[in-house]
């Protein structure tokens, strides 16, 4: 396969999202990724519509470019057939809780004791250092406990929230790339493996105080943290005559250029709040105010007109419909149809990133469950008459169909 982890072998011994989307991301790099499925399959697979069992709408969008194997890892045929094939393996990543992996014999120094040179990613709730290491952790929970919860109250009702998009899961398995591609990396310079582990917890506190922890960044603290600006209650998309429209008036040349398009010209020089980036931040309230009067004056195509010609950022408020019909988004061919050998006709988005050097092409549609048990034993060495044998006892699933 073509992109810049070509020859990259990975074992994806992951479920729901946070893993499969780190690896689904090392697959559209180029990555070879065997997903390793219990014989009920990833739970994903349930999630959304779908036109046959198992294969649902979320599960297609994050397992491209993938093979399956089924495998019943609690039986020790299993275990073995996972351990030979860690045998050949770069990578392996989990987001199985370490004892279970522990308790399977699959935890890292097993893994290392057949392959020394294996990347071993855990990508996990929580560090290992603390008490909280054992528990389970899922998405709402990484956004109450990171302060995303706390920070959607302080701009609405009082009432914390949750973020309607799993963002924990994919930050986290994003982070995931980078560390594992880090580990690479590392293995070609000194010729070793690794354990890498990547918690959600820390990695989203990491992610959230970046942008808030403001003055609490000091000791003693210079106030009680959080970034003004994200927690002003005007900062919305903008309401219109007609509709909305977002805006961004950052910068001080963004600043005069909005002025001088609105008529407001003196604002700038008269009055001292507005007369920097430094005074705005600081009376940002009184700003976006200012700003949400004036954008009910004209209709959102006036104001997606006016602030493109004054080259001042501005984008529309797109529905799942609309976006669907975003000029950028049609000339670039970000949305595609491809037809799944099961499912028919579905629409896949393109890799989002490219690479000049080793571009990475298209992916295989998301397989089925144990759709490619019996061609990975084979090639992991397996005789016709052993993968018969595994097929009979239970410890694989195979699905051609």
């Amino acid at each position: 396969m073509p992109g810049p982890l070509a020859g990259i072998r990975v074992l994806d011994l992951t479920t729901v999202l946070v893993g499969p989307y780190c690896t689904q991301l090392l697959a559209e790099m180029g990555a070879e990724v065997t997903k390793v499925e219990a014989p009920e399959g990833d739970m994903v697979r349930l999630i959304g519509p779908g036109r046959s069992p198992g294969m649902g709408g979320m599960f297609l969008t994050i397992n491209r470019g993938k093979r399956s194997i089924a495998l019943d890892l609690k039986r020790p045929e299993a275990r073995g057939v996972l351990l030979r094939l860690a045998e050949a393996a770069d990578v392996l990543v989990t987001n199985i809780r370490p004892a279970a992996m522990a308790r399977l014999g699959l935890d890292y120094p097993a893994l290392r004791a057949v392959n020394p040179r294996l990347v071993y990613a855990a990508v996990l709730g929580y560090g290992q250092g603390g008490p909280y290491a054992p528990r389970p952790a899922y998405d709402d929970l990484m956004q109450g406990a990171s302060g995303i919860a706390h920070l959607q109250a302080r701009t609405g009702d009082g009432t914390p929230r949750y973020a309607p998009l799993a963002m924990a899961d994919r930050i986290t398995g994003l982070a995931a790339v980078g560390v594992i591609n880090a580990a690479l990396v590392h293995r070609e310079r000194a010729g070793e493996g690794q354990l890498v582990e990547v918690p959600m917890f820390e990695t989203m506190l990491n992610f959230v105080l970046g942008d808030h922890l403001g003055g609490k960044t000091f000791d003693p603290p210079l106030d009680a943290g959080g970034y003004g600006r994200l927690l002003s209650p005007d900062r919305r998309p903008y309401r219109t005559r007609d509709g909305h429209v977002c805006t961004m008036i950052y910068n001080d040349r963004q600043w005069r250029a909005f002025c001088a398009a609105v008529g407001w010209p003196d604002l700038v020089s008269t009055d001292p709040r507005f007369a920097s980036h430094a005074t705005r931040t600081r009376h940002i309230d009184e700003v976006l105010a200012m700003l949400a009067e004036e954008f009910r004056k004209r209709s959102t195509a006036e104001w997606m007109d006016l602030l493109t010609t004054a080259d001042l950022p501005v984008m529309p408020v797109h529905t799942l419909d609309s976006i669907f019909e975003d000029p950028h988004l049609l000339a670039t061919g970000f949305f595609g149809r491809e037809e799944h050998p099961s499912e028919g006709p579905i629409t896949r988005m393109a890799v989002p990133f490219t690479f000049s050097a080793s571009p990475t092409g298209d992916r295989a549609p998301a397989p089925r469950l144990g759709e490619h048990s019996a061609t990975i034993l084979c090639e992991a060495g397996y005789s016709e008459p052993e993968i018969a044998a595994l097929l009979e006892s239970g410890a694989i699933r195979a699905n051609a169909g």
